[in-house]
C-alpha cells in the first residue's frame, strides 16, 4: 500500500483537544502524537506534516513542533531524513491504513466541549416511542435460530423494498442488503468496486465517510466540482477519458453542502452514466430530510440502468444513529456478491437492531414529517445565532440535511485549532475534500438549542 502523507488539517483533526494547561506545548503535542501512534491512528510509514506547516495549522512556534519532532525520533516514533520529512516507524505502530479520527473525536468528546462538528441527529420522537417499547413478542421467533442473517432479516429486507415501492421506485427484497449502518454499506460497495489504483470519481467536496472509506481501497481519488447545488455533469464528462472504476455522488441531499441536484442535471448526468457504463454508488442516506417539497427527494434510481447503480439508505437520519442499520440496494447479482464480501468481516447485523427497524420503517411517514418540521425551526435559529455572530460569514441556501456548509472567509483549519482551546469543536473544510482543499469552510449543524449555539459562536469571537 502506498505510504500516508498526512496533511496539517488532517492530523489537527486527528488531535482533536491536545493541549492540557499541565505541561509544556511540546510535552503535550509529544503526548498526543504518540498516543496517536500507538492507537495505529497515524499508520506505520505516515509521513506527517512539515513542520512550518504543523505549526502554522496549530497556532505554535515552529521551534514548538520542532522539539515534539525531535524528542519522537529520540523515543524511536519517528525516522526522519533530510529532504523527505518524518515518518513513523513501523515498529510503533499496530494499524496499518489511512486515518480517519471521524467518530474517534466523537467518543472522546469531553461532557465540557460543545461539540459542533457533527450534523447526527438525536433520536427522532418516533424512534423514542419505538424504542421504548419491549420486542419480546417479535423476538421469540428469532431465538431458536442462530440469529445470523447475512443479507438481512427477510421481513426488514421486505420492509425496506416495500417503502422504495411506496416512494415511487418498485423494489424487490432480493435487490435488499441490510448492513451494520450506512458505514458498512459505503464500504461494502467500495471495496466490491475499487482496489489499488483504481481511480473512483467523488464531488468536492463530498462526504468525509466515503472519502474515508474509499482511501482505505488505496484507490485514486479525484473530486469534481459542483455547480449549481450538484456534481458538474462536463468534469464528469471529461473525466471519462481518465477511465474510472467508479462514481460516488449525492444527488439527493448533499453532505455537507445540504444542496440538491437539479432534475435537468440529474437526468443529463444519468445520461452520462449509462452511455459510459460507468458503475455509480450513490449515497442517499439524507434524502428523507427535506425541508420542502416532496418527503424524499430524488435520486438517480429509475434513471440509471439497474445494473449500474448501487444505492446506499441508512435509518440514521430519519430515526437515529444509535440504531445500526444501513441497507444497499441493488441488482440482485450484486446483493448476492456484496453478501459474500460482508461475510467475510461480518457474519450479520444485529437481530434486536433489524426488529427495531422493521418498527421505524414502517412509521416512514411520521418521521419524515417530524424530521421537516425540526429541522425547519432550527435552521431559521441556526442562521439567526450566526448571522449575529458572524455578519461577515456566508453560505447557500439548503433543499434539506442537517447542515450548513459555511464560507468563513478565513483559515477554518486555525479557526478550528482556536475553538479546541476555548472548548468548541469545529469541522474544518479539508476533513470533507479530496485533496485537503475548501480551507475557508466549516460544516456547522443546524440543530443545536440555540442557547448551546450561541455560546458556543461566542467563544470563537476573538
Amino acid at each position: 500500500m502506498a505510504m500516508t502523507a498526512l496533511d496539517a488539517s488532517e492530523l489537527c483533526r486527528l488531535l482533536g483537544r491536545w493541549t492540557t494547561g499541565r505541561a509544556t506545548l511540546t510535552e503535550d503535542l509529544v503526548a498526543a502524537l504518540v498516543e496517536l501512534i500507538d492507537a495505529g491512528l497515524v499508520p506505520a510509514g505516515a509521513l506527517l506534516p512539515p513542520q512550518r506547516g504543523l505549526a502554522t495549522a496549530l497556532r505554535v512556534s515552529r521551534g514548538t513542533v520542532t522539539a515534539a519532532y525531535e524528542a519522537l525520533e529520540a523515543r524511536g516514533h519517528l525516522a526522519t531524513n533530510r529532504g523527505s520529512g518524518s515518518r513513523v516507524r513501523s515498529a510503533r505502530s499496530q494499524l496499518n491504513g489511512r486515518p480517519s479520527g471521524r467518530l474517534f473525536s466523537f467518543t472522546s468528546a469531553p461532557v465540557d466541549i460543545v461539540d459542533l462538528s457533527t450534523g447526527s441527529l438525536p433520536a427522532s420522537p418516533v424512534a423514542a416511542d419505538v424504542l421504548g417499547r419491549p420486542l419480546a413478542g417479535e423476538l421469540t421467533a428469532y431465538l431458536a435460530t442462530d440469529g445470523y442473517f447475512p443479507a438481512g432479516l427477510p421481513v426488514l429486507r421486505q420492509a425496506i423494498a416495500d417503502q422504495y415501492t411506496r416512494d415511487g421506485l418498485p423494489t424487490r427484497p432480493q435487490q435488499i442488503l441490510v448492513t451494520s449502518g450506512a458505514q458498512q454499506a459505503t464500504w461494502l460497495a467500495v471495496t466490491s468496486l475499487a482496489g489499488s489504483g483504481d481511480l473512483v470519481l467523488m464531488e468536492e467536496p463530498t462526504y468525509r465517510g466515503a472519502l474515508e472509506a474509499i482511501r482505505a481501497t488505496d484507490a485514486r481519488v479525484e473530486g469534481l466540482p459542483l455547480s449549481g447545488g450538484g456534481l458538474d455533469v462536463g468534469q464528469v464528462r471529461r473525466a471519462l477519458n481518465r477511465k474510472p472504476q467508479t462514481l460516488y455522488c449525492q444527488t439527493a441531499i448533499h453532505n455537507p453542502t445540504g444542496r440538491s441536484m437539479t432534475d435537468a442535471a440529474r437526468g443529463e448526468l444519468a445520461a452520462v452514466v449509462n452511455d459510459a457504463g460507468l458503475v455509480t454508488i450513490e449515497d442517499t442516506c439524507s434524502a428523507d430530510l427535506t425541508l420542502s417539497g416532496p418527503a424524499v427527494a430524488r435520486t438517480l434510481a429509475g434513471l440509471v440502468d439497474p445494473e449500474l447503480l448501487v444505492t446506499i439508505g441508512s435509518a440514521s437520519k430519519l430515526f437515529w444513529g444509535g440504531v445500526r442499520i444501513g441497507w444497499i440496494r441493488a441488482s440482485e447479482p450484486w446483493i448476492h456478491g456484496l453478501v459474500e464480501l460482508r461475510k467475510a468481516v461480518d457474519l450479520a447485523s444485529s437481530v434486536v437492531d433489524q426488529l427495531l427497524a422493521v418498527e421505524l420503517i414502517g412509521r416512514t411517514d411520521v418521521a419524515r414529517a417530524q424530521r421537516r418540521a425540526m429541522l425547519t425551526d432550527a435552521l431559521a435559529a441556526t442562521e439567526a445565532e450566526l448571522t449575529a455572530a458572524f455578519p461577515d460569514w456566508r453560505w447557500h441556501p439548503i433543499d434539506g440535511g442537517s447542515g450548513l456548509w459555511v464560507d468563513t472567509g478565513q483559515d477554518a483549519v486555525a479557526l478550528a485549532e482556536h475553538g479546541k482551546r476555548v472548548g468548541v469543536r469545529l469541522a474544518a473544510g479539508p476533513g470533507f475534500s479530496t485533496y485537503a482543499g475548501q480551507r475557508t469552510f466549516l460544516r456547522l449543524p443546524v440543530w443545536h438549542e440555540p442557547t448551546m449555539l450561541r455560546a458556543g459562536l461566542t467563544a470563537l469571537i476573538p
